[in-house]
């Protein structure tokens, strides 16, 4: 019985990044059949079943699921170059935000921009990504801190996908920091959160997920844990920045909630760790910020291997503490800086990243998902972490397309 299909991909090398007890989730097979967007089937070459009138010879190259980048703040005003400069002559990210800088800089920018000028820079943001083989993308608001240029932000965000081939999440992230307007009674500010814009996101389903700073010059414990029951009351999932610079429990907090995520966690607590690991929490590691900041407080990388904890690895690509658009250099930085191997690297930007973000049909090269795919010419997918500028992939499937 012959069974018709899009697009044959033949002679290639599949490192599925599934967990099949095979380095890289290797398969023995070689040809891949797509159908309606998705992989129909991975076969050998001696199967004569499938057909299709467009067929690819991959030259025994390795094909890799396409690459998902979980933690973004692609979308912003302005740039913060000047703070890079008063880093480097011995401010601290903490006293820049003290000071009106930081994270409050970009909002003013951001609500400044019109929605045409936000969508502009987005693209080239976006376009800097996919051109190293990321086909999906996780997008923050955060940089309004009110009620339209949030939405404003989420709009734009989503409107990434009518250009460019890719898939974007968004996440409300409304708890970035507390707006000068709230500066006073930073209770209120949740209040508003929580009461006001939260159940316009929900309905307008803007987000799937709801994101917090749980950090001393973002939102405390008490605060976080009043906007995830919000959140989780609108059907909002949880994703959480915690313990980037000090142990709030956040990580904990966020676990209790059936975090998706729990992101940069240098000060994670190893105590803290089983709880992340039973609520099916992954751990998001951000080496670029760990990097832009000069920071030396690194993640318990051990202990989450020893817990089995699924470690993503992404660029959080925003305009002050990461203004990295690159996800394979800021995976070599998850080499050399956290120490995680080539392999755990790639796991954690396909089949983990797609857990960060709740995507079951994303992040492997397995029958019935989506077929976002990216043929790269290397002798073996180690490359792709080892080196840096080295590499873009021959060709990318979006959706079962060549793009």
């Amino acid at each position: 019985m012959t069974i018709q299909c899009d697009l044959i991909i033949n002679n290639v090398r599949i490192a599925s990044m599934q967990n099949n007890g095979e380095a890289y989730g290797l398969l023995s097979q070689t040809s891949i059949a797509i159908k309606d967007a998705k992989v129909l089937a991975i076969f050998d070459p001696s199967q004569e079943n499938y057909h299709s009138p467009h067929k690819v010879d991959g030259g025994n190259k390795w094909l890799l699921p396409g690459f998902i980048d979980c933690h973004t703040h692609l979308v912003y005003g302005g740039n913060r170059a000047n703070e890079f400069e008063l880093r480097l002559q011995g401010k601290s990210y903490a006293e820049i935000a003290q000071q009106g800088g930081g994270i409050l800089g970009t909002v003013l920018a951001t609500r400044q921009a019109s929605e045409q000028n936000l969508l502009a820079s987005a693209i080239k943001r976006a376009a800097r990504l996919l051109e190293e083989g990321v086909t999906c993308i996780e997008v923050k608001s955060g940089y309004g801190l009110d009620m339209d240029t949030e939405i404003k932000m989420l709009k734009v965000a989503k409107q990434i996908a009518e250009h460019l081939p890719v898939t974007i999440e968004t996440t409300y992230l409304g708890a970035h920091a507390v707006p000068e307007e709230f500066r006073s009674n930073p209770d209120d500010y949740v209040q508003f959160v929580c009461e006001q814009v939260i159940p316009v996101v929900a309905q307008q389903k803007l987000a799937e997920c709801v994101d917090v700073f749980c950090e001393s010059i973002g939102f405390s414990y008490e605060q976080c844990r009043t906007i995830f029951s919000t959140a989780k009351n609108h059907q909002l999932r949880i994703k959480a920045h915690v313990e980037q610079l000090s142990d709030l429990k956040g990580a904990k907090l966020a676990a209790q909630f059936q975090a998706l995520s729990v992101d940069h966690i240098e000060y994670l607590d190893p105590l803290d760790i089983p709880a992340i690991k039973q609520a099916g929490t992954v751990a998001v590691l951000l080496p670029g910020a760990f990097y832009y900041l000069n920071e030396t407080q690194k993640p318990p990388i051990a202990e989450l291997r020893a817990n089995a904890v699924p470690m993503a690895i992404a660029t959080d690509l925003n305009p002050g503490s990461s203004p990295v658009a690159s996800l394979l250099t800021v995976m070599n930085m998850a080499s050399v800086l956290f120490g995680l191997t080539p392999e755990e690297v790639l796991y954690g930007v396909t089949i983990h990243a797609a857990k960060a973000l709740g995507l079951a049909n994303k992040g492997q090269i397995k029958t019935g998902l989506d077929a976002d795919l990216c043929l790269w010419d290397i002798e073996h997918p180690t490359e792709l972490v080892y080196g840096i500028n080295q590499h873009r992939p021959d060709t990318k499937w979006f959706a079962g397309k060549a793009c």
